[in-house]
């Protein structure tokens, strides 16, 4: 597979049925999630987050309750306090950020809480676990967001 960084959205988009058929077969065929770590890998040796940021500017992660008291404390504020500031109850009763881009993501697309980031954060984008396969609708919605999916859902369409 050759990589075009700058691609990967418009092929991920044409390719989002195509996709979707795949990861539904995919998941039951066995031994597959054991491939994810080594392609996790090969995909983030040729993608640079810092360059993209797409996930923390166009999507939010769930705060759980262990992420509020982390991030509290290390933003210095109360809890009801920073979730006032920063935080909106969503349609499934998780805290999300109010609105995107991230209000913790700089200009230079690092994180400012990067230290005490959300744990859906620190996993996203799953490319290196059975949660890949486990939630085929956030894959697929991942695949059009973030380029390392796009990357490993490639070459796992590859693998015979």
């Amino acid at each position: 597979m050759d990589f075009k960084p700058d691609l990967w959205k418009a092929d991920a988009l044409k390719k989002k049925k195509e996709n979707q058929q795949f990861l539904a077969k995919a998941k039951r065929v066995r031994g597959i999630e054991k491939k994810l770590p080594d392609l996790h890998e090969e995909a983030f040796s040729k993608i640079d987050c810092l360059q993209c940021a797409s996930c923390c500017k166009t999507i939010s992660p769930r705060f759980k309750s262990p992420d509020l008291v982390r991030i509290a404390k290390y933003l210095g504020m109360k809890q009801g306090e920073m979730i006032d500031t920063y935080l909106r109850l969503d349609e499934d009763g998780d805290y999300v950020v109010k609105k995107s881009p991230c209000p913790f993501l700089g200009a230079d697309n690092y994180c400012s809480i990067y230290e005490v980031r959300p744990r859906d954060c620190e996993k996203y984008p799953y490319t290196d676990s059975g949660e890949f396969f486990e939630y085929v609708n956030t894959t697929l919605q991942n695949s059009t967001t973030c380029p390392a999916v796009y990357y490993v859902l490639e070459k796992l369409r590859q693998v015979k």
